[in-house]
């Protein structure tokens, strides 16, 4: 099996964003503080690589709590039933990156595959273009499902970060036996 390597993923412009609607049946809406454990739970059930710890929102998002209202979101059924989330962040100052960020994207395992992320991507990425000029995102090896995705809406391997050559033969490799995606590069 193949290693779960970090990459990174740079989407040099934010014009000509794919327009993808929520599908029928859910709604999208600014996450509160009142949500932290919601999006805890929904990651926790998602996330197959990391440990989803209750400190981890704040942690991730706890020096600009003022700013989730904006920039965190909870896709929902139309009853409330919250069952994904993404976020149009933006990098610390020490990253030295203007970039805005795609951070924390997951979707219930039971609604996966139903064109959540899709359209909160297209979402998140609409709204990072009121404040950025491009974006990027952290992902790894193992997500090639969410790496599709990412290639679909114009990101490109960040060659720069440490084992991107091993990491990015890795991914191609992965989208051949998959069929999913001729190789881009």
């Amino acid at each position: 099996m193949p290693e779960n390597i970090d990459v990174r993923m740079i989407r040099a412009h934010l014009r000509d964003i794919p327009l993808v609607p929520i599908p029928d049946g859910f709604r999208i809406r600014p996450m509160t503080e009142a949500d932290i454990p919601l999006w805890t739970d929904i990651e926790r059930d998602a996330e197959p690589f990391v440990e989803i710890t209750d400190d981890l929102f704040l942690k991730e998002f706890g020096d600009d709590l003022a700013a989730i209202r904006d920039r965190c979101y909870l896709i929902e059924t139309t009853d409330g039933h919250a069952v994904s989330t993404i976020s149009a962040w933006y990098n610390r100052a020490e990253t030295n990156l203007p970039a805005g960020r795609i951070h924390w994207v997951a979707t219930r395992r039971a609604y996966q595959r139903r064109g959540l992320a899709r359209a909160g991507l297209s979402y998140a990425l609409h709204r990072l273009s009121q404040w950025h000029d491009s974006a990027m995102l952290a992902t790894s090896t193992g997500r090639i499902g969410a790496i599709q995705l990412y290639l679909d809406f114009g990101f490109a391997p960040d060659l720069t970060t440490n084992r991107a050559t091993e990491a990015w033969m890795q991914v191609r490799d992965s989208l051949v036996k998959s069929n999913v995606s001729p190789w881009p590069w």
